[in-house]
């Protein structure tokens, strides 16, 4: 078989590497990748925004099946479009990628089926915006409605920062923005929570912990996620049955209630308030670097996953797992999530030596003349798996050591909340 990924992150990385471990795969093309995807793939870059012109390569190229890695392909309609040509892809239709692609849509939907998130109101001008404000209780949090790559949400403590937060969403820093959502602040611990889907049925694919702020003790800015652990520590079987049945269930239900329904991975970020779990958000799509804390602990074909949600028959199927513990660290470029200088050359990669249980999965990194060079914020996660997130954690500071990268750096806390 021949499969196609696009995509050009650590997740897409970490899904090609699952799949190579695959022996039905003959092939595997990624739309773009990134210099790890290179070593074990064919990277073809072309441009995804030109629907067409990607049809016709997989189409020439006799390409068997299509995983959709990234949101903003789902929300601008790529499965759809590739279906028509009876194409096979893993991913959800436009209207399923709404839960992502529209915060309130996702809240109306919780709303009318009474899934349980905060409370919030939509605003569609600064001015209105600043008013309510006058009349909120700090901290509160406020939202771009639109595609942010996990970065448009502010959480603020005073009206100062909540000013600042408006203008700069509707100033476009996340693009066009029509409309944002002011929820109230929800006091406890996130959680992700992920899905797998075939349009019929669901199964369980993973529970993780991310750490979104830039520097240790989760202080500083938002970015699109600087380190993960799995599975969270607060996941428990009474919980895990609440949020089936009080989130999951209800939003499939809604879908199928709109004429749609759901094929793909589904990612519930959670925020769990005494055993109590409220939806913050969903990502259409495996979170980033979730992914690559997770799929290295999948011991079923990842391959055989895809085809029996295409085929609809994941109900027959069942997916086992490591009962090791993950975690994952990212390594970032200095600068980020402000700017930062590209094409700055990452030497000592080949020099570190992989014990079974540890990956490197690249995300900004590009192959030039037999050298990577970091071209992203997010350039490589380092991930391990063991007994213990304690042995993880050291195991991958040691590598971070050892290839002693002077163009970037990483948290030293991740996990902080399952490692004393």
């Amino acid at each position: 078989m021949k499969v196609g990924i696009i995509g050009s992150g650590g997740r897409e990385h970490a899904i090609c590497k699952s799949l190579k471990k695959s022996q039905k795969i003959n092939q595997i093309y990624c739309f773009p990748g990134n210099a790890g995807t290179e070593e074990i793939a064919k990277n073809v870059n072309l441009d995804l925004d030109n629907f067409e012109y990607l049809k016709n390569f997989i189409i020439e190229e006799k390409i068997d099946l299509i995983v959709i890695g990234p949101e903003k392909p789902l929300v601008n309609g790529l499965a759809d479009y590739l279906e028509q040509f009876n194409i096979k892809v893993f991913g959800p239709n436009t209207v399923a990628s709404q839960l992502e692609g529209s915060k309130i849509f996702t809240k109306q939907i919780c709303e009318k089926y009474n899934i349980p998130t905060a409370k919030f109101g939509i605003f569609q001008n600064r001015e209105d915006s600043k008013k309510f404000l006058k009349k909120t209780n700090f901290p509160t949090v406020i939202k771009a409605d639109n595609l942010a790559s996990g970065k448009g949400v502010y959480i603020c403590s005073n009206e100062d920062e909540a000013d600042i937060a408006i203008e700069e969403i509707f100033n476009g820093k996340f693009g066009e923005a029509k409309n944002l959502l002011i929820e109230e602040f929800l006091d406890g611990e996130e959680m992700s929570y992920f899905t797998i889907n075939d349009g019929n049925n669901f199964k369980y694919f993973g529970s993780a912990q991310d750490h979104k702020r830039v520097m240790d003790g989760d202080k500083g800015k938002n970015t699109g996620g600087m380190g993960a652990y799995s599975p969270s520590r607060l996941m428990n079987e009474e919980l895990e049955n609440k949020i089936i049945d009080r989130i999951i269930k209800p939003t499939l239900k809604a879908l199928t209630e709109l004429g749609s329904e759901y094929k793909g991975f589904l990612y519930a970020g959670l925020m769990i308030v005494n055993n109590e779990p409220y939806l913050i958000e969903y990502n259409v799509r495996m979170g980033d670097p979730e992914c690559q804390t997770i799929l290295p602990k999948l011991k079923t074909d990842l391959l055989d996953i895809f085809l029996a949600c295409c085929e609809k028959k994941l109900d027959k199927f069942e997916i086992k797992w490591s009962n090791k513990k993950s975690l994952c660290v990212v390594l970032c470029s200095n600068g980020y999530p402000d700017s930062f200088e590209k094409s700055v050359e990452i030497k000592n990669l080949e020099k570190i030596k992989l014990d079974k249980q540890e990956y490197i999965f690249h995300a900004g990194s590009l192959k030039k003349e037999g050298k990577t060079y970091a071209i992203g914020g997010r350039v490589l996660n380092f991930v391990a798996l063991s007994d213990e997130f304690t042995n993880a954690r050291q195991m991958i500071y040691k590598r971070l050591n050892e290839l002693d990268w002077q163009g970037g750096f990483y948290r030293k806390d991740i996990g902080h909340k399952v490692i004393e």
